[in-house]
């Protein structure tokens, strides 16, 4: 009887995860529950999603958003989660006044992009009186079974529900920036790592549950990307941050420095660094070395020992995807992208898009396509291969930014603008 029950039990859970007869659950869509999706590296895990769209067909559904944002949405089961602000410097609006200026934590249906719930937040004031480019709301949650957690700058940390109620806040710094605050919370198994280089110069770890600092890094300055989880060669887990001027990696438990390494780059860092197989991945920049690779897993100062290569091209804003030994890449001011010899730096292709304008959103992958979405709602994909091919221009343009990076689920692509989320479907 013990055993048969066992048995069941095993089918239940098989069955949950991958279906009747073995084929996938399609009712499951892969969750892309924080910033560049579940590896952080704007991977999807999904079998295909639409390469061909326009304003009148592909978008099954599209919605109109309580406020402005450069945030991603982010989809965990059956809902998105987004992030907006109100009341203060809305583009397309009257300035308004600072003291109205409030964040919002929205939850949508994934099914048709229904509202389910909207939590605003007052700002914790003094707020910088300007943002430039991309306002109030660039941070993206991230998200668990249990909580979403939210980076309001200097407005603090906040965790909620699934309901929307407000379970802890905490607090980061309090200085501001004229450029906003931008770097994603990062979940890593009982912790939440927050880069709050903008508002106090650290990288500081929370407790998921409580909200409670359990250890936190200074000197982290000028870094506006999100921190990732790297695994090193020997199966070390290293939290890497690139800050001005050098790479970091910490002890993901103890807050312990491991390794440092020079960028020669005397620039802020925007893009978040992809890995593999050990080796580390950064652009940024806007002058001399704009990207670099560095093998992980040392100890102290490794510019002479583990720095494998740096180059002359990379990118100020947005961040690259990684595929079969290339990185990929749009440059945000230039029109271009880019395909480079993830082993040498050495550029393959170096290719000018047709009027493409200003990429903020960093690129996507999934499958053998890349998608670059620019400020103005275009979306260019290109064939991930060595060898420049552009399958397909699709434009959204509706009037206003588009500085949020695409999202994922399951054969759904999501595309936020400062005025609406769409959601394109086969």
């Amino acid at each position: 009887m013990y055993k048969s029950k066992m048995y069941f039990l095993l089918l239940v859970v098989l069955v949950d995860q991958v279906g009747v007869f073995g084929q996938t659950d399609k009712s499951k869509p892969a969750e892309w529950s924080h910033f560049r999706g579940p590896s952080g590296m704007g991977i999807a895990d999904a079998s295909s999603v639409p390469t061909k769209w326009s304003k009148e067909s592909g978008v099954i559904w599209k919605v109109a958003l309580p406020g402005a944002g450069a945030s991603s949405p982010i989809v965990f089961r059956d809902r998105i989660y987004l992030t907006a602000y109100t009341g203060y410097f809305v583009p397309g609006e009257e300035a308004g006044d600072l003291q109205q200026l409030k964040r919002h934590v929205i939850a949508l249906r994934l099914q048709d992009g229904k509202q389910i719930w909207d939590k605003s937040f007052a700002a914790k004031l003094p707020e910088e009186e300007r943002i430039r480019d991309h306002g109030f709301a660039a941070n993206s949650v991230a998200v668990d079974s249990e909580r979403i957690y939210a980076f309001f700058g200097r407005s603090g940390v906040i965790a909620l529900d699934p309901d929307g109620n407000e379970l802890w806040t905490a607090d980061v710094g309090s200085k501001t920036n004229g450029w906003g605050t931008a770097a994603s919370p990062v979940l890593y198994k009982d912790r939440v790592f927050i880069n709050a280089s903008v508002e106090s110069e650290s990288l500081i770890a929370l407790n998921a549950k409580t909200g409670k600092e359990t250890w936190r890094a200074n000197g982290i300055r000028e870094a506006w990307n999100t921190p990732l989880v790297v695994q090193t060669e020997s199966g070390d887990d290293e939290l890497v941050i690139a800050t001005q001027g050098s790479i970091q990696a910490f002890n993901p438990q103890s807050g312990q420095l491991h390794w440092s390494c020079e960028t020669d780059i005397g620039w802020y860092m925007v893009p978040s660094i992809v890995p593999d197989k050990g080796i580390v991945y950064c652009l940024g920049g806007r002058s001399g070395t704009a990207s670099l690779a560095v093998r992980s897993g040392g100890q102290g100062d490794v510019t002479k020992t583990h720095r494998l290569w740096t180059s002359q091209k990379g990118s100020n804003v947005s961040s690259p995807v990684y595929k079969d030994g290339y990185l990929y890449w749009a440059h945000d001011s230039r029109e271009t992208a880019y395909c480079a010899e993830a082993a040498t730096g050495k550029v393959i292709y170096e290719q000018r898009l047709p009027r493409g304008g200003q990429f903020y959103a960093s690129a996507l992958l999934v499958n053998d396509q890349l998608f670059y979405v620019n400020r103005q709602g275009k979306t260019f994909v290109v064939a991930a291969k060595p060898e420049y091919e552009l399958l397909a221009v699709n434009d959204l343009s509706d009037g206003s930014d588009f500085n949020a990076s695409p999202a994922v689920a399951g054969e759904r692509l999501l595309i936020r603008s400062d005025k609406f989320l769409y959601c394109i479907a086969p």
